[in-house]
C-alpha cells in the first residue's frame, strides 16, 4: 500500500487511525500475494514449527499452500507486550514542510504514523502496546495495555508530537534509553524510531541500546532519515545557510565543496551502526521518510516470529 494513494483523505493529521487501519488492511491484503503467505490473514494464530515439537498441532492446509510447517497457536500463545519509543528532539521535525506536504514527510511525522500502524496490528492481534516519548526530557511514558481506552489515549498523544514545538529541544537518547530500560520489567518486544542524531561518546549510546536487552527483550530500531538531504546530500550549489535544529549553531557553505566528504562519513556511520547492532543481536533497520511502510511492518512480523 503506497502512503500517496492516500493523499486525498489526509487533512492535517485528524485521520491518523483511519489512515494507519487503512495501511494495515492494505499489507494485510497484500500479504496473500506476496512471499509471505505463512503469516496470511491468519498470522497471529500461527507460528513457526520447530523440529522436535509434537506435530499435534501443525496445520497441514497451510502447508499444502506455502511448503512450510506452521502450528496453530492458542489465544493465550498469541499475547505480545510491545513498547514503543519515540525521539522527539528537534532534529526529528525536520524537514520542515511545506503547506501542502503531507505530515508523514517530516521524520516525527512518519514515526508517528508508523507506531500508529504498528498500534493498529497490535490490537488486531489483541497484543498490549505502551509508549515512551524522550528528547531532552522524559516526556511521556505509558505501560503496555491492550484496552480500548488505552489504545485511543496513545493515538491522542502520537497526534500531539506532530505540533512542532518553538523551544529547541535537543536529544538525551542515552540518559532516557536508560530509564526507559529499568522500566521494563516483563519480557517485550522493544521498538525504536529516531534519527540517531546524538553528542557524546558513541559507546555510551550502543550501551544504553544494550540496555534495552535485559529480561531477554527483543530491540528493533528504526533509523529515520530524510535520505534526499541527511543521506545524499541533494542541493543545489548556491550559498547556504545551515542551521542545527538543535544547538541553533550556523554554518555557511557551498554544498558541493563538501558533499563528496559528507556522503562517505555518513556512509561509514551508518555501516558502524549497522555492524554494531548486529553484534549485539539488535535489529536495525534504516527507513526513509515518506516510504511504503511495508518494511517497517515486514520487519515486525518477523520479528515476532522470531520472539516467540
Amino acid at each position: 500500500m503506497r502512503i500517496e494513494e492516500q493523499k486525498e483523505i489526509i487533512s492535517g493529521f485528524k485521520h491518523l487511525e483511519l489512515l494507519a487501519n487503512q495501511v494495515v488492511e492494505g499489507f494485510i491484503s497484500g500479504m496473500h500475494k506476496s512471499p509471505f503467505h505463512g503469516f496470511s490473514a491468519e498470522f497471529a494464530e500461527h507460528k513457526i514449527y520447530n523440529s522436535g515439537e509434537s506435530t499435534k498441532h501443525i496445520d497441514w492446509k497451510l502447508f499444502a499452500k506455502t511448503d512450510r510447517l506452521y502450528t496453530k497457536r492458542f489465544e493465550e500463545e498469541t499475547n505480545l507486550r510491545c513498547h514503543l519509543i519515540i525521539d522527539n528532539s528537534s532534529s526529528m521535525h525536520f524537514p520542515k514542510l511545506k503547506s501542502n506536504q503531507p505530515f508523514y514527510e517530516s521524520k516525527i511525522g512518519f514515526s508517528v504514523l508508523a507506531s500508529a500502524v504498528l498500534m493498529n496490528l497490535l490490537k488486531k492481534q489483541r497484543d498490549a502496546v505502551g509508549l515512551s516519548v524522550f528528547s531532552d526530557t522524559y516526556e511521556y511514558y505509558a505501560p503496555e495495555k491492550g484496552s480500548d481506552r488505552h489504545h485511543r489515549m496513545l493515538l491522542n498523544q502520537l497526534e500531539n508530537l506532530l505540533e512542532n514545538s518553538k523551544t529547541p529541544k535537543n536529544t538525551d537518547t542515552i540518559t532516557y534509553l536508560h530509564l526507559i530500560a529499568e522500566k521494563m520489567h516483563r519480557r517485550s518486544m522493544i521498538v525504536l524510531f529516531t534519527d540517531m542524531f546524538q553528542d557524546g561518546n558513541q559507546e555510551q549510546l550502543f550501551n544504553a541500546l544494550q540496555h534495552l536487552k535485559h529480561n531477554k527483550h527483543k530491540v528493533v530500531v528504526f533509523h529515520v532519515i530524510d535520505e534526499k538531504t541527511e543521506l545524499n546530500f541533494n542541493f543545489d550549489n548556491t550559498p547556504r545557510k545551515f542551521i542545527d535544529v538543535e544547538s541553533g549553531e550556523i554554518i555557511n557553505l557551498y554544498a558541493e565543496n563538501i558533499k563528496e566528504e559528507y556522503e562517505k562519513n555518513v556512509s561509514e556511520y551508518f555501516k558502524k551502526l549497522s555492524l554494531t547492532c548486529a553484534q549485539n543481536k539488535i535489529k536495525y533497520v534504516p527507513v526513509n521518510v515518506g516510504a511504503s511502510f511495508e518494511k517497517i511492518l515486514t520487519t515486525y512480523l518477523v520479528e515476532k516470529q522470531n520472539f516467540g
